[in-house]
C-alpha cells in the first residue's frame, strides 16, 4: 500500500462497514455448502485485524473446509501458537528476497526481514505446515535473488512459488517490461538446481509445479501474465465490507453485505452466490492488453491475493 496514497490522512472503512466474524462464518458455510473447499484468510495483512484467531475457530467449525492464510510474516512470531491453537491449516508467507535492502524496496515496509524468516520458522514449529512462500518477482530489482531464494526454502523443506510481477490495482506503477517472465525464472533455476515439470495436484491450480531433479522438494510458478489461466480458474474472493469478486482484476464486485444484513435466509443468499458465479465471463489476463486501457481496479491490499 504506497504510503503516499495510504498515509495518515486516509480515511479507511469504518467499522460498522467490514463484515463481522458472524456474518464471514456464515458466508463461508454457504460457499461450502456450495462445494467451495479451500478458504484463505488474505488482506491487506489478515494479522492486523484483531482477535484473528476467534475467526479461525469459527471457520474451523465448517466441516469438510480447508484453512489456510496467507501473511506478510510481520506478526507471525507472535501469532503463530494462537493461530495453530484455534485450528489454522497451513501458511503462506511472502518473500520477495533475502537482503534487506531489496525487501525493503519491494515492499515499502518499516519492519525487517529477520522478523518474518522468524515468523516462518515459529510457524514451521507450531505446526502450520506446509509452509509455502510467495515472492513476486520484478525485473530490475529482484530477479537476481531467485536462485538464492530457490536455495534457502529448499534447505528448509519448504515449497516456494514465483509469481509474475502482476497489474493489480492502479496504484503500483505496473508496466509489462518490468515482469520477469515464468520460462526465464525456470531456465535461472535449471541452470543451477536442475528442475522438471509435474502435473497439477488438482484441476485449476494456478501454480505450475517443478521438482527439483535430484528429489529434493518442488517449486511453483504463477504465470498470470504471460501464460492466463482463465479458463480453469476456480476462485472467488469476498472482500471485508461483503462484496464478491469473480476475478482478481475485477472493477467491481457483488453485493452480499446487503442482502445479508436486510435479512435474507441462507437459501436465498446461496441462490444470489450461485448465480453470480455461474454467469462470470471473467477473462482479464487472457485480454490484458485491451481490458487494462484506462480502468480502474480494486488494489490488492483491498481484495486480497
Amino acid at each position: 500500500m504506497p504510503k503516499e496514497l495510504f498515509g495518515e490522512a486516509f480515511r479507511y472503512l469504518p467499522q460498522a462497514e467490514i463484515l463481522t466474524y458472524e456474518e464471514i462464518t456464515r458466508l463461508s458455510r454457504l460457499f461450502r455448502e456450495l462445494g467451495v473447499e479451500k478458504l484463505r484468510l488474505t488482506g491487506g495483512e489478515p494479522l492486523l485485524r484483531r482477535d484473528l484467531p476467534d475467526l479461525v475457530a469459527m471457520l474451523r467449525r465448517i466441516p469438510g473446509m480447508d484453512l489456510a492464510l496467507t501473511t506478510n510474516g510481520s506478526l507471525l512470531t507472535e501469532m503463530a501458537g494462537p493461530l495453530a491453537e484455534a485450528g489454522l491449516g497451513r501458511v503462506t508467507v511472502s518473500v520477495d528476497c533475502l537482503d534487506e535492502e531489496t525487501f525493503r524496496r519491494m515492499n515499502d515496509v518499516d519492519f525487517p526481514l529477520s522478523d518474518v524468516l522468524d515468523g516462518i520458522d515459529t510457524a514451521a514449529a507450531a505446526g502450520l505446515a506446509p509452509i509455502k512462500i510467495n515472492a513476486v518477482v520484478k525485473r530490475g530489482v529482484n530477479e537476481h535473488a531467485v536462485v538464492e531464494l530457490a536455495r534457502y526454502f529448499r534447505e528448509r523443506g519448504m515449497i516456494l512459488r514465483f509469481i509474475e510481477y502482476m497489474d493489480v490495482g492502479t496504484t503500483n506503477g505496473w508496466r509489462l517490461d518490468d515482469v520477469v517472465p515464468a520460462r526465464e525464472i525456470v531456465a535461472t533455476i535449471d541452470r543451477v538446481l536442475p528442475i522438471e515439470a509435474v502435473e497439477a495436484n488438482y484441476p485449476g491450480e494456478v501454480a505450475r509445479r517443478w521438482r527439483y531433479r535430484d528429489g529434493g522438494g518442488e517449486i511453483g510458478i504463477i504465470a498470470s501474465v504471460t501464460a492466463p489461466f482463465c479458463g480453469g480458474c476456480t476462485r472467488a474472493r469476498l472482500s471485508a465490507d461483503g462484496r464478491l469478486y469473480t476475478c482478481l482484476f475485477s472493477e467491481a464486485g457483488h453485493d452480499l453485505r446487503g442482502p445479508l444484513r436486510s435479512g435474507w435466509d441462507d437459501r436465498r443468499l446461496a441462490e444470489r452466490i450461485g448465480s453470480i458465479w455461474q454467469a462470470r465471463t471473467d477473462r482479464y489476463s487472457e485480454e490484458r492488453a485491451a481490458a487494462a486501457a484506462g480502468r480502474e481496479r480494486p488494489e490488492m491490499s483491498y481484495l486480497g491475493g
